[in-house]
């Protein structure tokens, strides 16, 4: 009997580790070589990044809660870094790729990103985070998928297509670095592409007649807003950076810099080969870039002009106010996108963010600065320096929560890092005094973008914030001369880039680290630092072979 209950227990303890071993999320294993290469987008040849020979690089495919495994081999002659813009790496601030959060991939060495697209569904890309490399390529998109169990609220398009758009330059990356740290602003782009070509160029994506497709947009641009319209067709757009969205009908989209969005369009028109036309917003002189949808059977190029995208930022702000959450979708999970209700939340603490660009003295230097700090990079990663518990790298609590006062135009550059308690729920105020529309991005997070207007914020204008069906994002735009109100929940431990997704402004000062705090060390809240975390700067002589083991934490 003793045997028999001995059997049963071993019987059942095996069935659970099958089980447990069935039930581990699937994994999936990208191995990438990051070259230089010679590329020609715009029919001048330069030096581009290369990801597998590929300019844009491949894509990440996957489904909801998948396990990433994304070796690198860095075989650039300089230190590397792959930064992931939406994909939020719940819990796990060490795989965000960026200066503050990791140590570069030294030149001829591999390092191994391990992530997971924990409870996240949508569209967003990766791309180069160090020095200058985003205007060298090195990026492309993410998809990810949900769960076939899980209900999408539209019926599955006949097929999907990748589309990144963005500003480009023929200039090469490093001389366009050398441009801004001279002192110099950086010049017009030369031209717009689509997933890394141009005009007569660029990409055919065939179509069939009757049927429906989905396109997946992300500026990848340095700098500018760009507006994307199909011709002859209207677009449905059904999800926003992980947000299923109202299905409203648009005849052209603003998509800012740094931004990612899903539509549905139906091949409804006689068959023939009509255009994507892209192009700038906001500028004095519009760059326009086109591809082609072709039917199947097509009798030829469409007979209906080629229409430019709007001009005006009210058409802009009005189309932005339209973008809502659809509630009764589900997201990522079974449970409707509308059963958080983050309008009911009391608000723990408000936050104003105000950019401003000034010439430094002296030097004559170009920085631009967040509520008067300006920036610094330094010489150990933040996150790692916090970690092992060695000061000096950064001022904790350096960046204030509101701008200076009016009139009060001192700058200073300084490692700032803005502190925060874990779940803390937070009104973020970005306010834009300059005449060019600013687009923030936050690591780790999306927000609920309340409210945006043109003028002065007041505390008169949370009267007219949308507490309801907000749509949730991870990139926002704040137009010129206005404002744009967000709420966010602070519920991913780490060390997190706040930043401008103009590329030149960040370069040059406009960013910070938001640390998501916790006193406590436990993996329920934020994982451990990985075994393979690459140690440099400061850490690499202070830590002495000990980086696995907790060390304590102290405020600075």
């Amino acid at each position: 009997m003793a045997g028999s209950m001995r059997r049963a227990l071993l019987f059942a303890c095996v069935c659970l580790l099958v089980n447990s071993a069935r039930a581990e999320d699937p994994y999936r294993f990208f191995d990438w070589d990051v070259t230089y290469g010679e590329i020609s987008p715009l029919g001048v040849s330069q030096q581009g990044i290369l990801i597998n020979g590929q300019f844009p690089g491949p894509m990440v495919e996957c489904q909801t809660n998948d396990n990433l495994i994304i070796n690198v081999h860095n075989s650039l002659p300089d230190p590397f870094l792959l930064s992931w813009n939406g994909l939020q790496q719940r819990k796990d601030s060490w795989q965000d790729g960026l200066s503050g959060t990791n140590c570069p991939i030294p030149p001829g060495q591999n390092f191994t990103y391990r992530m997971q697209a924990k409870d996240q569904i949508g569209s967003f890309f990766y791309f180069p985070s160090l020095a200058f490399h985003k205007a060298a390529g090195g990026f492309g998109a993410i998809r990810i998928h949900s769960r076939p169990l899980i209900p999408v609220p539209f019926p599955s398009p006949d097929d999907e297509f990748t589309v990144l758009i963005g500003d480009w330059y023929t200039t090469s990356h490093k001389a366009l670095q050398d441009l801004l740290d001279s002192g110099k602003e950086l010049p017009s782009p030369d031209g717009v592409l689509i997933n890394g070509k141009r005009g007569s160029n660029g990409s055919d994506f065939n179509v069939e007649q009757g049927k429906t497709y989905r396109l997946r947009i992300s500026n990848v641009g340095l700098q500018n807003t760009l507006n994307f319209l199909i011709q002859g067709h209207s677009m449905t757009l059904v999800e926003v950076e992980g947000t299923h969205t109202v299905q409203n009908s648009y005849t052209s989209l603003d998509v800012h810099t740094g931004q990612s969005l899903s539509v549905l369009f139906t091949a409804d028109r006689p068959a023939r080969d009509y255009r994507i036309v892209v192009s700038t917003r906001f500028t004095n002189t519009t760059l326009r870039s086109t591809a082609v949808i072709r039917y199947a059977g097509s009798s030829g190029p469409a007979f209906e002009p080629l229409s430019a995208g709007p001009s005006d930022v009210d058409f802009s702000l009005s189309q932005a106010r339209s973008i809502r959450t659809n509630l009764t979708a589900s997201g990522p999970r079974p449970n409707p996108q509308g059963s958080y209700h983050y309008g009911s939340i009391n608000v723990t603490r408000t936050i104003r963010l105000a950019s401003s660009a000034v010439w430094s003295a002296g030097g004559g230097r170009l920085r631009y600065a967040v509520n008067g700090v300006s920036f610094a990079e330094a010489d150990t990663p933040l996150k790692l320096a916090d970690y092992f518990n060695i000061s000096g790298v950064f001022r904790l609590g350096g960046i204030p929560d509101a701008p200076p006062p009016e009139g009060e135009e001192a700058v200073r550059s300084e490692t700032a890092v803005m502190n925060s308690d874990h779940r803390s729920f937070v009104e973020v105020v970005l306010e834009n005094g300059e005449d060019g529309v600013q687009i923030w991005h936050l690591d780790g997070h999306s927000v609920f973008v309340v409210g945006m207007d043109v003028g002065t914020w007041s505390e008169q204008s949370r009267d007219g914030y949308n507490l309801v069906d907000a749509v949730s994002r991870c990139t926002v735009q704040v137009y010129p001369r206005g404002w744009t109100a967000v709420l966010v929940a602070l519920d991913n431990v780490g060390m997190w880039n706040m930043r401008s997704e103009v590329w030149a402004r960040r370069y040059l000062g406009q960013q910070f680290y938001l640390r998501v705090y916790t006193p406590t060390r436990s993996s329920r809240d934020e994982l451990p630092i990985p075994d393979n975390a690459v140690l440099c700067g400061r850490v690499a002589t202070a830590a002495d072979g000990s980086r696995s083991l907790p060390v304590s934490r102290r405020d600075r």
